[in-house]
């Protein structure tokens, strides 16, 4: 059986004039279903350069990517943004939630791209609001909830639609320690106990120890690839 995602000797040239920056250097990892996984490494080392690569919002240079067997990078625009909208949750860094919409609205967002209809998205998007403890704020615009509630409701909006795996960059960077620590554990237990499968980028070492394999990146390489321990729920 294929790995649920798959990356072959990516390669990332940025070029603005006749200067060429590299931004991944032949990086390849596998993912299987299920896992919570995280890419470490220090800022401007390629992180959210290889999951954007991943989930076809960026074209590598050079490389492939699959998804569950099938190669992905080639694909046009238009069939990327089919393929992200129904096998993909994307969480960024920013929240990037629409200042207009409720919780509830955002969350069932993607529901509403992909043609859901307006109960069924509703009840899901309510469901997904529920698990990451949001139901409350359902109502609210993303100016009246914190930093945290944010970007809970960007975890909701990403699982609502029910994605074969979530990619997370940096989902914990403008947050304080409290409140990434409460993020990180309630995206285990969606892992452990929903099956949900996570692939984020980090550079904190406190979330690391919530993971059980982290792929480490310098300059654009996979320098890394281990299996560990993971400290904080040993120890509940």
């Amino acid at each position: 059986m294929p790995a649920l995602l798959e990356a072959k000797n990516l390669e990332k040239i940025y070029t603005i004039g006749n200067v060429e920056t590299p931004a991944l250097r032949g990086a390849s990892l596998t993912v299987q279903k299920g896992e919570f996984t995280a890419i470490a490494g220090p800022s401007g080392s390629g992180k959210s350069t290889l999951l954007h690569t991943l989930a076809g919002l960026d074209k590598p240079t050079r490389g492939e990517v699959f998804l569950e067997g099938q190669r992905i990078d080639g694909k046009s625009v238009v069939e990327l943004a089919r393929m992200r909208l129904s096998q993909f949750g994307f969480v960024f860094q920013a929240y990037n939630l629409i200042p207009v919409l409720t919780a509830l609205e955002n969350a069932a967002f993607v529901l509403e791209l992909q043609g859901v209809g307006k109960k069924e998205r509703e009840e899901k998007a309510l469901e997904a609001l529920a698990v990451l403890g949001m139901s409350e704020f359902k109502d609210r615009r993303p100016n009246q909830l914190s930093g945290g509630q944010q970007q809970r409701v960007a975890v909701a909006r990403a699982l609502a639609a029910d994605p074969k795996i979530i990619l997370a960059d940096e989902p914990t960077a403008n947050l304080d320690k409290n409140t990434s620590l409460s993020l990180i554990e309630y995206m285990k237990k969606l892992n452990e106990e929903r099956g949900v499968t996570f692939l984020f980028s980090t550079h904190d070492p406190r979330l690391l120890e919530y993971v059980k394999r982290i792929i480490s990146v310098e300059d654009g390489r996979v320098v890394k690839d281990e299996l560990v321990k993971t400290q904080q729920f040993q120890k509940a």
